[in-house]
């Protein structure tokens, strides 16, 4: 195999289009292990990206030895990302969670599972049982457990508890993904197909790195790109990324102005009719009003306001404009900017407009960020209702209650469920007593870090963390509890384009580690939560018997499961949701007929102002008589929250690294992607460089008004007055004592989209000084995972921000 570190996407195997993507199998092995050495290979996908790639688990001695491709994978025909060749090594990892922690005074100390469920469910009766009853208990799940887990989770918060406050980190990755697709379409998922790469003749790339975020979905572009009749590429991304570079036209727009540019290239795409006048009256409402807003967006005021020139505005139009089979993807360059949903909605209504949206090689993908961030969405586990339901629909919240045997008034539906940062808010407030968080690590992925560790380290707040490790947040908690993870637990997942993977079990978790599922289990038996005819409500004990339960939950509804079972799922490939018995190979593309899911007794929203947030009530929804057409949503473009100024005259946008996953929980602790980037580095324009005094590998400091970190400078190809930091690095491995403060999230603004309420990580204001020379140290940085870097970028040298608290444990 090639060196997949050095070469994170492998060999090209090429393909023209309306071919079929050609097999490639990648495999890592431990050590000199090879395939005799194997007991047994355990089929599973991908859970440190949202691509879904399948893959098969070594098994040997009873560990986990390494992984394998699956070939016959609709998603992945064999490849892996380098997260999943190596990240799997952390499952070994010696310091493991095996026993449950609870809070002695200023310290966590081992204990049984008796004595640490027992202090969660004594707190829990205790709240519930006094004044304010579920209001007191917030949960913050991930996008990384199974399906089974999130739908126990679910149906323990919105029927056993009773409350609102329940949402996942997804809200940081792929709420507005969620929010477009039901803003425009009516409901939750995802129009299109990855196989819509094989036949397409342009791609759109929206603020999404797929290079580094998506490794394998970029090979598959890439293939087609060195293939016959390559599709046109266009990338709009303020860094020069490797999509950049790849990129036939590249727009590095100034960050927070999307929307300005997106109603441009509308603007031209209508002036120039370059639209299906059509499909446009048969399909949709909205279209006068669109035109109205766009109108106001000529190429030159798009130029001044995004800071491209005017030529490649009307260059990219003609890009879009003149394809006949165009792909868009859109992530978190548009979902963590300034007006990210309304944005986001534009892609949707380039789509709409040119009626490319249903047919081979004409589709969206508002990506997600997470493997399993689908399934929060589906399930429940975050601010949504099992089923991709309505929370404003009495009928929806009826058939819940019937589905679950409970009081219609048990299930939260009052108002809007509540988001992350809202939870926090309450706890910070003093209203939410009781936070549950599970595999996920808010003390370092949360904007406004302090803010978020002075809530976490309340007195007043009873933190129950559930991980793999001992994260910066389970520093914080009264209680830890000890999660299996992937290759260690049986249940399934859904990738962007709707396909549902089963992963299966392979080997036992370390010492009396349990899944997630058994964890929630407990906690309801516990609990001692009851139907409305006095029997058990979560009658479940293990995961294909919730799976069961969910296909029921999701009958009908756009994301039917019914057609899928467990059986079904082994062996072949994943299956694409919507799958019925009527339907039982799946559902390759949504919206083929040009219905959309907008009626108002099965949409998943009634809508939302783009501009303020507020919710449009159901009469107003049924006044505008949808019938199956799809919205054409649009706002003018309005300057971000937090703009530059004479104290933070540098604009900080925020990202990935190929090598690494969300806060390294994980890929810290995988030898080789730590080795590829094992520290936090600052990307900075040559021209902003030598203005400061910086040069390559300088220790520089990055104040914003919230914080300060540091890193060593990379010069490279980003757009001046625009910094970047990745937002992996946080402090596990780091002496307690002696904590530099790294993370990115030191210095983001607690605000957020008005829709779709995910934090605005991208458009953070601050100062950039130098603190210490580097001796012509290259930065940490990976030359292949990031933007590109400057040759002999070796300039003169200037001073650096304070230093953020210390993180702490919990008084």
């Amino acid at each position: 195999m090639v060196d997949r570190i050095a070469d994170p996407w492998g060999p090209r195997t090429p393909y023209g289009p309306g071919e079929p993507w050609p097999v490639r199998v990648d495999e890592f092995l431990d050590g000199d292990l090879t395939e005799a050495d194997v007991d047994r290979w355990v089929q599973s996908a991908s859970v440190l990206h949202s691509n879904g790639d399948a893959m098969d688990i070594a098994v040997s001695g009873g560990r986990i030895v390494g992984v394998r491709g699956r070939a016959v994978d609709r998603v992945n025909r064999g490849r892996l990302d380098p997260k999943d060749l190596y990240g799997w090594q952390a499952n070994n990892s010696r310091d493991r969670l095996t026993r449950p922690l609870v809070r002695d005074g200023d310290r966590l100390v081992e204990t049984d599972w008796d004595t640490a469920m027992g202090r969660i469910v004594a707190r829990s009766k205790e709240l519930l049982d006094g004044p304010g009853g579920w209001g007191h208990f917030g949960f913050y799940t991930s996008g990384q457990l199974f399906l089974e887990e999130y739908y126990a989770l679910g149906v323990i918060g919105k029927a056993g508890l009773g409350t609102p406050h329940m949402d996942g980190n997804t809200r940081l990755c792929t709420a507005t993904a969620a929010a477009a697709l039901k803003a425009s379409f009516g409901t939750d998922g995802q129009p299109g197909s990855y196989t819509d790469v094989d036949h397409c003749d342009a791609i759109a790339l929206w603020g999404h790195n797929v290079a580094e975020t998506q490794t394998v979905l970029w090979m598959r572009m890439l293939d087609r790109r060195r293939g016959p009749n390559p599709p046109a590429m266009l990338a709009v991304d303020p860094r020069a990324t490797p999509v950049a570079r790849e990129a036939d036209l590249h727009l590095a727009v100034r960050s927070g102005t999307n929307m300005a540019l997106m109603n441009g290239l509308l603007r031209e795409i209508i002036r120039r009719g370059w639209y299906d006048r059509d499909y446009v009256d048969a399909h949709t409402l909205g279209f006068d009003e669109l035109c109205r807003i766009v109108d106001g967006y000529p190429p030159r005021r798009v130029a001044e306001i995004c800071d491209v020139p005017a030529a490649d505005v009307e260059r990219a139009a003609e890009l879009l404009g003149g394809a006949q089979r165009l792909l868009s993807t859109v992530l978190q360059g548009f979902y963590q900017s300034n007006q990210a949903t309304a944005a986001a909605c534009q892609v949707n209504n380039l789509h709409l407009i040119r009626g490319m949206i249903g047919r081979p090689g004409a589709g969206i993908y508002q990506m997600n960020g997470q493997p399993t961030a689908q399934n929060t969405r589906e399930t429940g586990a975050d601010g949504d209702l099992p089923g991709l339901r309505n929370w404003d629909n009495d009928q929806h919240i009826a058939e819940l209650a019937r589905l679950w045997n409970v009081e219609v008034d048990t299930i939260p539906h009052w108002a809007p469920p509540t988001h992350a940062m809202q939870i926090f808010r309450y706890a910070e407030q003093g209203s939410i007593k009781l936070l549950w968080i599970s595999a996920t690590n808010p003390a370092v992925s949360l904007p406004d870090l302090s803010r978020i560790r002075r809530i976490l380290a309340r007195p007043e707040l009873f933190v129950v963390v559930q991980d793999l490790f001992l994260t910066e947040t389970g520093e914080l908690a009264d209680v830890v509890l000890p999660a299996a993870t992937w290759g260690e637990k049986t249940g399934t997942f859904t990738s962007v384009d709707r396909t549902v993977h089963l992963s299966e079990k392979a080997v036992d978790p370390p010492g009396e580690a349990r899944s997630d599922l058994d964890i929630f289990l407990d906690y309801a038996r516990r609990m001692d939560f009851r139907d409305r005819d006095g029997g058990p409500l979560i009658p479940w004990t293990g995961p294909e018997e919730v799976f069961e339960a969910w296909k029921e939950c999701s009958r009908g509804r756009p994301c039917d499961y019914t057609g899928i079972s467990y059986d079904k799922l082994r062996g072949g490939s994943g299956v694409q949701w919507p799958c019925t018995e009527e339907h039982p190979d799946g559902t390759e593309r949504l919206y083929t007929d040009g219905v959309f899911n907008t009626g108002p007794d099965y949409c998943e929203t009634f809508g939302q102002d783009l501009s303020t947030g507020a919710e449009f009530t159901q009469s107003e929804y049924r006044a505008r008589e949808p019938n199956g057409r799809a919205f054409l949503p649009a706002v003018d473009y309005q300057p971000s929250p937090e703009v530059p100024d004479d104290e933070h005259p540098l604009l900080l946008t925020t990202g990935r690294t190929v090598y690494q996953f969300h806060t390294r929980t994980k890929t810290g602790r995988a030898a080789q992607l730590d080795a590829a980037a094992p520290q936090v580095w600052v990307e900075l324009n040559p021209a902003d460089a030598e203005r400061l005094g910086i040069a390559e590998g300088d220790l520089v400091g990055i104040a914003s008004p919230r914080g300060a970190v540091q890193a060593r400078a990379r010069l490279c190809g980003i757009r001046p007055g625009v910094v970047f930091l990745p937002f992996h690095y946080g402090y596990f491995d780091q002496d307690p004592n002696e904590r530099t403060p790294r993370a990115a999230n030191e210095l983001t603004v607690t605000a957020w989209d008005p829709i779709s309420k995910q934090p605005l990580f991208k458009v953070a204001a601050v100062a950039v000084a130098k603190l210490a020379d580097g001796d012509g140290v290259p930065a940490p940085a990976p030359t292949v995972g990031g933007s590109e870097p400057v040759p002999g970028a070796d300039v003169p040298a200037t001073v650096g921000g304070p230093a953020a608290e210390a993180v702490s444990g919990k008084e």
